[in-house]
């Protein structure tokens, strides 16, 4: 009986020791991940920061009177004069 005894304590303690293996690479692993993690969400800030500048930028480049200078400037556009405009009614596809 001591044999068997013996064997089995050999088996317990082989599981222990397995088991905390086991323990510390999984501890590892999940401190990787969150490194990682926390990698994937500064990148994620960084990108949100860089996306609302460039909506601010958009926005400031699209205002009307901006758009408005640049085309009378560097195109030389400008509004028609109200005497220039013509007035067209549509009174219906083949309806007169």
């Amino acid at each position: 009986m001591a044999r068997a005894e013996l064997w089995i304590a050999a088996v317990l303690g082989f599981a222990v020791v397995v088991s905390a293996i086991a323990v510390v690479h999984t501890k590892y692993l999940t401190r990787v991940h969150f490194a990682q993690l926390q990698d994937l969400r500064a990148q994620r800030d960084a990108i949100d920061v860089e996306w609302n500048r460039l909506r601010l930028e958009e926005a400031a480049l699209s205002t009307h009177s901006r758009i408005e200078r640049i085309v009378r400037e560097q195109l030389g556009m400008f509004s028609p004069r109200p005497g220039d405009v013509l007035l067209l009614e549509e009174t219906g596809h083949g309806q007169p």
